[in-house]
């Protein structure tokens, strides 16, 4: 908890320092078309003196050369201000971004650090698994998807929660086949790198296969085979709010289910002992 508080507040910092920059390059940019305005004065001025003088016989060519030589530089000077003026706001226009992105990650580790809190609200199995489908819809945005679950018995993983998608029609899936089964064997995440071809979707070959992982053992996979809104492809920001979410999650079950079994084993032991003592 104290890494990931500290991971958010490097991040606030990191938004604050981008915002002050960006405030520091929009005023240099004033001030840089402020001086161009003047140049652009000053040139017209000494283009006028400069007609005025050609037009009077009394002054010698020397003087008029002068003036030629000022107006010149003064307008490569201009030149100059204004091929920085540009490079500023391309600058700024970089900073501008990136301190939407930087705004777009900490709103999204915000809802995602309140929802954690709501995730570990509650012991309760099936509470925990639609408060993970609300979180997924709602942070990531998908339209489609399943959350797969392994039986140590048969070493299968089963669909045991979804949205936007019949659950009968999904059929269980063996550790290390398919894309599902070796984001199970492996621990590793996938993600499939052209998703805006709908075709190479299915069951066993979603879009994004995410391990629910407990240190080093997984217990599950989330699986998402459609988006609400079309991406071409996934960002570095979207890799680790999937990350993020899937240690909430395995967590978050793993925990639910102890505190289930261990509620029906303590309901049968009292039922055995209640038995016994009538």
């Amino acid at each position: 908890m104290e890494k990931k508080d500290e991971k958010e507040r490097n991040i606030f910092e990191r938004a604050e320092e981008f915002l002050q920059v960006f405030k520091k390059g929009a005023e240099f940019t004033q001030e840089l078309l402020r001086t161009n305005e003047q140049l652009r004065y000053r040139v017209l001025q000494l283009e006028e003196e400069n007609k005025s003088l050609k037009s009077s016989p009394k002054i010698p060519d020397k003087q008029y050369e002068e003036l030629a030589k000022q107006i010149e530089a003064l307008k490569q000077e201009r030149e100059e201000i204004n091929k920085r003026i540009k490079e500023i706001e391309n600058e700024n226009r970089d900073f501008a971004q990136r301190y939407v992105e930087v705004e777009e990650e900490n709103n999204n580790l915000a809802n995602l650090y309140i929802a954690s809190y709501q995730l570990h609200s509650t012991l309760d199995f099936k509470e925990v698994l639609q408060i993970i489908l609300e979180i997924i819809i709602n942070l990531i945005g998908a339209e489609e998807f399943g959350i797969f679950l392994l039986d140590e018995k048969t070493h299968e993983l089963k669909i045991m929660a979804s949205e936007g998608i019949d659950e009968t029609q999904v059929p269980s899936v063996t550790m290390g086949v398919g894309t599902i089964g070796r984001v199970a064997k492996s621990g590793e995440p996938y993600f499939m790198e052209d998703i805006s071809d709908p075709s190479k979707i299915n069951w066993l070959n979603p879009m994004v296969a995410i391990p629910l992982k407990i240190k080093e053992h997984v217990i599950g996979v989330i699986v998402i085979y459609k988006l609400l809104q079309q991406k071409k492809n996934f960002t570095p920001l979207d890799h680790e709010l999937f990350t993020l979410l899937a240690g909430h999650a395995a967590t978050a079950i793993f925990s639910s289910k102890l505190y289930s079994e261990s509620e029906r084993k303590l309901s049968t032991i009292q039922g055995f002992i209640d038995l016994l003592t009538k």
